[in-house]
């Protein structure tokens, strides 16, 4: 494992967290048995609230024409909206990167965003929030789009059975890369997941949980929806955003129950190698929380179980989903 000097520019941001729950969804993990949404959903575009049926966008809009805009997804348990401070400000920042004004405040898309969860009557749950660039016409040049488009999406959410949080996940690593910084940078959560949607796809046929993504110097960057840590001889170690990691909300709040734990963090360039010889390994993501890894390419992570700094992270996320949060419903 080779330490970043960049790394220091990867320090997580403090914010509030939010509240806890075992939810129902199908965002993004392998098909799922049973089904998930919101019997009547409601749902939010560019000020308005639309049933299911009637929610439609434009064939011109050039979110649906080329990937361009941005989105979040974000959860929230017992009433309570986790990180959405944290959430908002990546949102302003992909927007910045790729020069997307959004057209309304951080505090009415708060407001936008916690009134859609009321309208859904849910305490439990799932927000797809998205920013497209808009209607233009079907040449590529964004500027022919004149009003972006602010979408809010509730639903319910559980992307992994509570089995494989008991059991662990198996990974396996695909031939997918993840993109260069250079050409698309992983920091922006941009619309065109389709670099992701491959790796996905590698997984599937593998009959796998997750796909591994390396980075073009072969060092792993992270999984197609979720940060990846290791923990050896009790340090934990997970790939800086320099190796393509997106900075994530929940990646963040690892960090955060490590310190409070009194385990050392690092972050550094990984290998395949690094995660074959971990004594644990676990995955963090919006939508699949805090969940182990067992088992990668064929091998057994540690002695194939859920190891005890995993488990102690999990519980104490949990009981931070259970405890904070911004409150929808005052």
């Amino acid at each position: 494992m080779k330490t970043t000097d960049a790394a220091v520019l990867d320090e997580p941001k403090i914010h509030e967290p939010t509240a806890e729950a075992a939810v129902e969804p199908a965002i993004e993990g392998r098909p799922r048995p049973s089904t998930v949404g919101v019997k009547d959903a409601r749902i939010y575009i560019d000020g308005k609230f639309y049933s299911e049926a009637d929610a439609k966008i434009s064939v011109f809009d050039h979110g649906l024409l080329y990937g361009d805009g941005i989105f979040e997804g974000i959860r929230f348990y017992n009433g309570r909206v986790f990180r959405l401070g944290e959430h908002l400000d990546r949102l302003w920042d992909s927007a910045r990167s790729i020069c997307l004004e959004i057209p309304m405040t951080k505090e009415e898309m708060t407001e936008a965003l916690l009134e859609t969860i009321r309208q859904n009557h849910l305490r439990d749950g799932y927000v797809r929030l998205l920013v497209t660039r808009g209607i233009g016409n079907l040449g590529l040049n964004p500027m022919q789009c004149k009003s972006p488009s602010v979408i809010i999406i509730v639903a319910a959410i559980t992307l992994y059975h509570e089995n494989l949080y008991r059991k662990g996940l198996t990974i396996v690593t695909c031939a997918t890369r993840r993109c260069n910084p250079g050409a698309l940078n992983p920091a922006v959560k941009s619309l065109n997941y389709l670099n992701n949607v491959m790796a996905r796809l590698e997984a599937n046929l593998a009959d796998a949980d997750e796909a591994l993504m390396l980075n073009d110097e072969g060092n792993v960057a992270e999984c197609t929806a979720d940060n990846i840590f290791v923990v050896k001889r009790g340090q934990i170690v997970t790939p800086p955003v320099t190796a393509g990691a997106l900075r994530g909300i929940t990646r963040s709040v690892a960090f955060e129950i490590a310190a409070e734990l009194g385990f050392k963090t690092l972050k550094a360039d990984i290998t395949r190698h690094d995660v074959y010889a971990a004594d644990e390994c676990f995955l963090t993501g919006t939508a699949a929380e805090i969940v182990p890894v067992v088992k990668a390419d064929g091998r057994v992570i540690g002695n194939g179980k859920p190891g005890p700094i995993t488990t102690r992270i999990i519980a104490r996320f949990r009981e931070m989903t259970r405890e904070t949060g911004t409150p929808i419903f005052t």
